[in-house]
């Protein structure tokens, strides 16, 4: 029906009638492509969240029973199907005994849920640790495994409060056997994107 009214009604010659047609054709799927395009299916809402913040720390270290106070650095990458990713950088600096001090770089997957303004995760992270025996007369690198978790409580769009953050660390391979540290930390987390 289209060709006969581009080719008889509109008196179009026959070679620019079926030209009218493949036009009018390829125009109707184009919009039906961009049309299906736009859908997005409702269980993937995809994106991504990134946050920054950074934390006091209190740690007790299993070598000489140490007590110590540091700062943790962290940035969280997380979608919103409750996956994601942390990167931290923990220094312990202050309440030194003979020059005792480390500092840890993981990275590692992150799980949250959502409770309102309360976002409970668990974390395991992998990285290096910095170790520096007393009286600075060594310094090792050793394996840093981590387990942990916490909550985060939402003061605004963009600003949280670490309510608290567990952690659980092995150093499996360090020079006197494996170390283990516990710690605690609080502080703030920024919504950066």
């Amino acid at each position: 029906m289209i060709f006969h009214f581009f080719r008889r009604g509109v008196g179009l010659a026959r070679g620019a009638g079926w030209a009218a047609v493949l036009a009018a054709l390829a125009m109707c799927l184009d919009g039906t492509c961009t049309a299906l395009a736009q859908v997005v299916p409702a269980g993937d809402r995809g994106g991504l969240i990134v946050n920054v913040g950074v934390l006091g720390t209190g740690e007790a270290l299993q070598y000489g029973n140490r007590r110590m106070l540091g700062i943790t650095g962290f940035v969280d990458a997380d979608t919103h199907r409750r996956l994601g990713i942390e990167a931290e950088a923990r220094m312990l600096e202050w309440r030194q005994t003979f020059d005792v001090h480390l500092e840890t770089y993981s990275i590692g997957g992150r799980y949250h849920l959502n409770f309102g303004r309360w976002q409970p995760y668990a974390k395991g992270l992998a990285g290096v640790g910095y170790f520096n025996f007393p009286y600075s007369l060594a310094t090792g690198s050793y394996l840093v495994v981590t387990a942990g978790g916490g909550v985060d409580i939402r003061l605004n769009r963009r600003i949280s409060f670490r309510a608290a953050d567990f952690e659980f660390q092995n150093w499996p391979q360090f020079t006197f056997g494996a170390m283990n540290t516990t710690s605690v930390s609080t502080g703030i987390r920024v919504r950066v994107y």
